[in-house]
């Protein structure tokens, strides 16, 4: 799964993650979440950290009261892997409760 993945394969996985955002350098992909309240946002994080943790995959992220923005990349293959996108989905799992 440590494999860089094609522009090709990055579009397809794109189909899958649609609230994804792909940078410009087409090394990263990234999303702002959005919840009622601090506590909820701060229970996001954990349940993702322990996803992330499972998969030794960990996110780079930013979080002001109930926002929580999402970076995702694979550094060891400067880009993007199937990791990435694991991990997207398992966050977008736990955001939608």
């Amino acid at each position: 799964m440590r494999r860089k993945l094609s522009s090709d394969e990055i579009s397809d996985a794109l189909q899958d993650a649609p609230l994804w955002v792909l940078d410009e350098a087409g090394i990263a992909i990234s999303r702002s979440f959005r919840f009622e309240n601090f506590s909820e946002a701060f229970g996001f994080m954990t349940r993702a950290a322990l996803a992330a943790e499972k998969l030794d995959h960990h996110p780079e992220w930013f979080n002001v009261y109930r926002q929580v923005d999402v970076r995702l990349t694979t550094h060891s293959v400067d880009g993007l892997s199937g990791l990435d996108f694991k991990l997207a989905k398992a966050m977008d799992t736990l955001a939608s409760g």
